[in-house]
């Protein structure tokens, strides 16, 4: 440990007045971009798998379904494409040091990302325009890069994240990197697995949850015919699985803290001092070393994190008071996801339990009011799970060899540029509304507008 920190020491702070700005800038493009990071990778494979069901029984209500979650496919890729062009330019605009001094380690993983994210648009606009003009099957076929796209894009961008929380495969010499072996650090990292497995679950939570949710809308109206049970049972089952496979990883993702970072887990609990049998407190506000008015269930940390209710626990006092993350940010943070994450999992269960023994969709109203509620739950579970991830290894940028200070610009004008930002995602979001309302007032049986395309010249 002291040779990493000896190494952060190389690294030289630059001037900004503006961090905590520039921290703010680069999370709030991270929470616009995130939830439609979850669209790219689930909503691929859940309208492939309309399609083939369309396929097999040759029935129109599948792909009437199927052509129009494409349109919902089409809108949220343009709006990635805003969102996750803004966060390349902040990389390097917002952060030069990182970038300059650690590119040759983490560059292959944006690389990969930037050749998926071309191969992605370009099936998706085949996919798109090709409903009447290639053969069924063919069609078919051209979506399944676009899914297999959304997985290794997704699966570097999280590699690199995976790296920065615990960094490998390079090492620093008179503040330079050398000795690079960019897989290693990417895709042998022990930390990538936990992570890439948990994020990939959530975003099937999130897109199966929200489509799910604005059918449970209709039903709540009085519409209610197969087309809406069969668009909300797809979604649903996949989140609901989703849901109840995440408390496992969860587990799994808590114990690989506990051994690769500490001190996050000991923000997480808000543990004050290094503890054996220490418990967890729900609720609950740290101050001054410990959680008061939270409600302690004993050795409860000790037995999640290390499986053993007499384990010691690291707690906050064994770092510097300025290498501890936030307390009271990363708590709340972790206990909304858990909270929230629980109920999405208690009605999952529910689902589930009348799905397969009753053989139908549950029929009570409140069942419907809640799933409609578990869409938005579920984008605040996964922001908070991401809070948790990042603002838990603060102050590091790479965890203990580059400080977040280290690797800000120096450059002035980011409160101006911040108001920008938070211009251009409203508009956007105002657009992507707008787009996505007309999308649901459009006729259900586009049939006829089908035969019209396929009539049209080639």
């Amino acid at each position: 440990m002291t040779h990493i920190l000896a190494i952060a020491g190389q690294l030289a702070p630059a001037e900004q007045k503006y961090l905590l700005q520039a921290r703010q800038m680069q999370a709030l493009s991270f929470a616009v971009h995130i939830p439609l990071v979850c669209f790219g990778i689930a909503l691929p494979a859940l309208l492939l798998y309309v399609e083939w069901l369309y396929l097999r029984t040759g029935e129109e209500l599948y792909r009437t379904l199927a052509r129009r979650w494409t349109r919902i496919m089409v809108t949220l890729f343009a709006a990635g494409v805003v969102t996750g062009t803004i966060l390349s330019f902040e990389m390097g605009l917002l952060w030069p040091n990182f970038t300059g001094t650690f590119g040759g380690v983490f560059g292959l993983g944006f690389a990969i990302e930037g050749f998926s994210f071309f191969m992605e648009a370009i099936f998706i606009g085949i996919y798109a325009y090709g409903w009447n003009r290639l053969s069924p099957r063919a069609h078919f076929a051209s979506g399944i890069p676009i899914a297999i796209a959304g997985f290794t894009g997704s699966l570097t961008v999280i590699s690199v994240n995976g790296w920065m929380n615990h960094p490998t495969g390079f090492r620093l010499s008179d503040g330079r990197v050398v000795d690079v072996h960019p897989f290693r650090a990417l895709f042998a990292n022990s930390y990538l697995w936990h992570e890439l497995i948990h994020m990939y679950l959530a975003a099937y939570m999130v897109t199966g949850f929200l489509l799910a949710g604005t059918y449970a809308v209709g039903r709540l109206r009085g519409r209610w015919g197969r087309y809406e049970r069969t668009a909300l049972a797809v979604p649903l089952a996949a989140a609901a699985l989703a849901s109840v496979a995440q408390i496992f990883v969860g587990d799994w993702n808590g114990r690989e803290v506990a051994a690769v970072q500490p001190t996050k887990l000991a923000a997480v609990e808000g543990l004050g001092h290094t503890t054996t049998g220490a418990p967890v407190h729900v609720l609950g506000w740290y101050s001054d070393g410990r959680v008061e008015y939270g409600i302690p269930l004993p050795r409860l940390l000790s037995l999640l994190a290390f499986h053993s209710t007499n384990a010691t626990v690291q707690g906050l006092d064994a770092v510097a008071p300025s290498d501890r993350p936030p307390v009271n940010v990363v708590r709340l943070a972790f206990q909304s996801m858990v909270g929230i994450g629980s109920l999405l999992a208690l009605l999952s269960v529910i689902f589930l339990f009348v799905r397969i023994r009753r053989g139908r969709l549950p029929e009570s109203t409140w069942f419907y009011r809640a799933l409609v509620a578990a869409g938005p739950l579920s984008v605040v579970a996964l922001i908070a799970g991401w809070v948790v991830t990042e603002v838990g290894r603060q102050p590091w940028v790479v965890y203990r060899v580059m400080r977040t200070s280290q690797a800000v610009t120096g450059a002035s004008g980011i409160p101006v540029g911040y108001a920008t930002l938070a211009g251009v995602y409203l508009a956007l979001a105002v657009g992507v509304a707008w787009v996505l309302r007309r999308h649901q007032q459009a006729p259900l049986d586009d049939r006829a507008s089908s035969r019209q395309t396929a009539t049209e010249p080639h």
